[in-house]
């Protein structure tokens, strides 16, 4: 029987970014674009140093006169005290909204929620907030929904623990904020953003653009984050991955810990692999053997001759 499934994510948040300056604060800041965003759309990207190294990432759901953004909840002080020093005298207003949750839906279609890529529209009888993600199709979807109903506020979804979510990001190669990208240290293309629509290329400036698109265009990637299937005991996240010969070959990242809800042979968790190791066999963690998964989106920079 075709489901689909929902998960509260209390690892996530709810900023409103409002005023009449908010799409061209937001612009210049994020490697998204929002000039544009008009209600009943959202996006995806990251707030970055000014050298092209991970700070935040962010859901961008334009709703009506604000924009509410999916953040780490977790992070959430440090997101508002960057956010303001470039504020200045933007003409925006920055407010956490605790009286929303932020959810996470995945499966089968469903008339409530959005079927575009992309696509923004009023959810809980216009209490909340559904965005059909942008990344890949079957990420499925982000919600903002009242905190005093939850996901009884869309009695359609299937409560399921978040760890069925981690294990679908997991095996679709999305992700998780700080979990994968190391903060003031990872770049977006080794995490996948430009193919999953993280990164706009032609808007123009935003802080570590001119970074990022060196190594774009230059390929200068080094790492990928991918999945990967662990055999023997789970190695803990920033466990170090080696070659059979000893030698450095990535970083275990974000993991699934709940084998209930991790199919036989689909991946366990995230690592950021070397390119160079990929095809040296299977990697070694803690006395765990790690293989690597090539997903089918996943753009790898071509060998010069």
């Amino acid at each position: 029987m075709s489901k689909t499934f929902a998960s509260l994510s209390p690892r996530r948040a709810v900023l409103a970014v409002g005023g009449e300056e908010r799409q061209t604060f937001l612009h210049g800041l994020f490697s998204c674009a929002t000039k544009s965003l008009t209600s009943g759309h959202g996006t995806w990207g990251a707030l970055l140093t000014a050298q092209g190294k991970f700070l935040h990432d962010a859901f961008i759901l334009a709703c009506d006169e604000v924009f509410l953004l999916d953040v780490e909840a977790d992070r959430l002080d440090d997101l508002l005290t960057r956010l303001k020093r470039y504020k200045l005298r933007s003409k925006v207003t920055l407010e956490p909204r605790p009286d929303l949750l932020v959810a996470v839906a995945w499966g089968d279609d469903i008339p409530v929620l959005p079927a575009t890529p992309g696509q923004v529209m009023a959810v809980a009888n216009g209490h909340g907030w559904a965005l059909r993600d942008p990344r890949l199709p079957p990420a499925g979807w982000r919600l903002m929904l009242p905190a005093a109903s939850a996901l009884s506020a869309l009695p359609e979804l299937e409560p399921a623990p978040l760890a069925r979510w981690d294990a679908h990001r997991i095996a679709l190669g999305l992700p998780d904020g700080s979990r994968d990208l190391e903060i003031e240290s990872a770049t977006l293309l080794e995490h996948g953003f430009a193919e999953l629509n993280g990164v706009d290329f032609k808007k123009g400036c935003f802080v570590g653009q001119e970074v990022t698109a060196r190594m774009r265009y230059r390929g200068l990637t080094k790492k990928r984050l991918m999945p990967v299937t662990v055999t023997g005991p789970l190695p803990a996240p920033g466990t170090i991955l080696r070659t059979a010969d000893g030698a450095d070959a990535g970083e275990i990242r974000s993991l699934c810990l709940d084998p209930a809800v991790i199919a036989d042979t689909a991946p366990q968790g995230l690592a950021l692999v070397r390119l160079a190791a990929l095809d040296a066999g299977p990697l070694l963690a803690d006395g765990a053997t790690v293989q690597p998964h090539r997903l089918d989106w996943m753009v790898f920079p071509v060998e010069k001759s």
